[in-house]
């Protein structure tokens, strides 16, 4: 059933700001920064606060500082040639970022019927890899921004045994340029499908653990429940997605929506908040589902790997650059695909002339430049160490924000 939102104005009722310079604060009110140096924002975000004591009064996110400027890069070069740029957009989760772009670019030439499916399910395997990979990180920085040490030690430990899996098929830690369009760079190493499955083996009880350290933990309850809620219809309206979207208690992923690659033959769950522990939509439904998409993508990762030793086993005939083309030169036409990355929906815009393989015009949709908007609405009335609290449950990265 179609479930239909509608714009309620008295949503942004408080909207309009109440600081426009130091000569409008009222008595006893402050103005300060927080970052772009400050390790809670997560990377170079400066956000200009205005208090009345300890209580936030007003956020303005300030971004810019970056100057990654990848979609004049895309504009500037052929489109094989932009994968490394796209790595650079969200690091912490490439693989799905080259997969969005990668779909996209073979939507245009009208190659995606004929890619491989065991390319498909190595695609989908090496991006939920990197899913968890990239919750981790939002999980144990999380903890580590509102007082929780050890969670952040142990995330990392097993993060880093998913970065030396990825590694293994490219040769590259972070910034991987292994999805090409129309194939890959390599087939996976031989029995990287039975180091993989141990590892599985090996995180599911870590995530048990995980689950009674840090997110049933009374006090980070206390630190995370009823606090940056975000309800459902001011997320829709906002064009939030991802852990966030779902945090509100809106089961939408693009995987199930759209149905790309081979995840409509995959059988995994979609995670949403409830309230359990606060109100729907706080900080700690947003953490708690993001714990939850892990099980899933290991769910996704079990049954890649049954396909993979199975029905799609290696052949040394197989080559996986078989589809690449030599030249890519779509046809004239406006083309948008979207995926969906660990941090919500992933867009790629392209405008092409049909004479040249240089894109006119491409555009990035980054999902944390989106969910960053929300951020003044949710802040308002809270307490100052409240407002790092929520800033962490964004789960941002800076890299797709200033593009």
């Amino acid at each position: 059933m179609a479930i239909q939102y509608t714009y309620h104005p008295d949503h942004l009722k408080n909207s309009e700001p109440i600081y426009t310079s130091v000569s409008s604060l009222k008595r006893g009110e402050m103005v300060f920064n927080i970052g772009p140096q400050h390790p809670s924002t997560h990377g170079v975000l400066r956000l200009e606060v205005v208090t009345d004591g300890e209580i936030v009064k007003e956020v303005i996110p300030h971004i810019g500082y970056l100057h990654r400027c990848f979609e004049k890069h895309a504009e500037s070069m052929p489109f094989n040639q932009t994968i490394p740029y796209v790595d650079r957009m969200d690091y912490m989760s490439a693989m799905n970022s080259e997969h969005a772009y990668a779909m996209g670019v073979e939507r245009m030439l009208g190659i995606t019927d004929q890619i491989p499916k065991r390319v498909e399910y190595i695609r989908v395997l090496v991006a939920e890899l990197n899913r968890i990979a990239s919750h981790f990180v939002a999980i144990g920085t999380y903890g580590l921004d509102i007082g929780a040490f050890t969670p952040f030690l142990w995330l990392m430990r097993d993060r880093e045994h998913i970065l030396r899996l990825l590694e293994w098929t490219c040769g590259a830690r972070m910034l991987y340029n292994y999805i090409w369009i129309g194939g890959l760079y390599y087939d996976l190493p031989l029995q990287f499908e039975e180091r993989c499955a141990e590892f599985s083996a090996y995180l599911k009880p870590k995530l048990e653990h995980l689950e009674t350290l840090l997110i049933t933990n009374k006090i980070f309850i206390e630190r995370t429940a009823k606090v940056g809620v975000l309800p459902l219809d001011l997320a829709v309206n906002y064009g939030v997605t991802g852990p966030m979207l779902r945090g509100s208690g809106l089961k939408y992923d693009l995987r199930r929506v759209d149905g790309y690659s081979v995840y409509p033959e995959l059988d995994f769950d979609i995670p949403i908040g409830t309230g359990a522990m606060g109100t729907v939509g706080d900080c700690w439904d947003r953490t708690y589902v993001r714990m939850q998409e892990c099980r899933e993508s290991l769910k996704i990762i079990d049954q890649c790997l049954t396909m993979l030793s199975s029905e799609l086993k290696r052949d040394k005939d197989f080559n996986p650059r078989a589809l690449v083309p030599k030249k890519i030169r779509p046809k004239a036409g406006d083309y948008y695909v979207r995926a969906e990355n660990p941090k919500g929906e992933l867009g790629f815009f392209f405008r092409t002339d049909g004479r040249s393989d240089i894109p006119v015009r491409c555009k990035a949709r980054g999902c944390s430049f989106v969910n960053l908007s929300v951020l003044p609405e949710i802040s308002k009335g809270v307490m100052i160490s409240d407002l790092i609290a929520i800033v962490g449950s964004l789960d941002l990265v800076l890299g797709e924000v200033d593009r």
